[in-house]
């Protein structure tokens, strides 16, 4: 059996609670620095988005020789192609991305800033916005 002499002694409640005030501090820092990375990097992945989606509606017109009604278009050919031999092998994307809020990205044709527009609604899901809430479209 061992006796604990007075010098052996553990961690006090006040050094505990000043070591968890440091992590405290340490993880807010982090948070604050990486936080705004992450916004940027989400609008960042839906203009990449919108720019491939942009480019699939024009190889399908240029094959088809008019735009797509429906985005979906771009994945399977629609019925009631005039010349179904001109639409792709394989369709012109695998598959349609959701933009980085997890939202179905928005067609239109014709569009209110072109011939077609495809937009992401950002992050508010809502047409209009500012900062992270704005549109994000190939108009832009």
């Amino acid at each position: 059996m061992r006796i604990m002499n007075e010098k052996e002694e553990g961690f006090t409640l006040i050094e505990l609670m000043v070591v968890i005030v440091i992590i405290g501090l340490l993880t807010t820092i982090v948070v604050i620095n990486v936080m705004p990375a992450q916004d940027k990097a989400m609008i960042q992945k839906a203009k990449t988005d919108v720019a491939l989606l942009e480019q699939a509606v024009e190889r399908y017109r240029l094959d088809n020789l008019a735009y797509p009604d429906e985005i979906t278009a771009l994945i399977d050919p629609p019925a009631g192609l005039a010349r179904p031999e001109r639409y792709a092998r394989g369709g012109y994307v695998k598959r349609l991305p959701e933009d980085p809020w997890g939202q179905a990205y928005q067609y239109a044709a014709p569009g209110k800033h072109g011939p077609f527009d495809v937009y992401s609604l950002g992050a508010d899901g809502r047409e209009g916005g500012e900062g992270e809430d704005a549109d994000i479209g190939n108009w832009r």
